[in-house]
């Protein structure tokens, strides 16, 4: 016996969950996905919104992460020449 999961009509907040997430600044993809979560824990919300919510918030996730990477691999460490001026740079190391 199989179980098909039913279409899930998009609404507002879920409608093209993967292009809605490449527009979005760090911090709104951060918020919508923490806004997510909490909607989850809740337990409140129906099955088929929560497989719809679930699916955004892989999306943001996803598009965080790639924005964190952008922003670590821009951040560089500006290396000096022996005459004490700017050489180059190099990957920050924060360790």
């Amino acid at each position: 016996m199989s179980v098909t999961r039913p279409a899930v009509a998009p609404t507002a907040s879920t409608s093209g969950a993967g292009d809605q997430a490449l527009d979005l600044p760090f911090e709104k993809a951060l918020e919508q996905l923490e806004d997510i979560v909490r909607r989850l824990e809740k337990g409140d919300v129906p099955l088929d919104e929560s497989v719809a919510i679930y699916e955004r918030g892989e999306a943001l996730k996803r598009h965080c992460e790639g924005l964190l990477q952008k922003a670590e691999a821009r951040i560089q460490k500006i290396t000096l020449g022996a005459d004490g001026k700017a050489a180059g740079v190099s990957p920050l190391d924060v360790d």
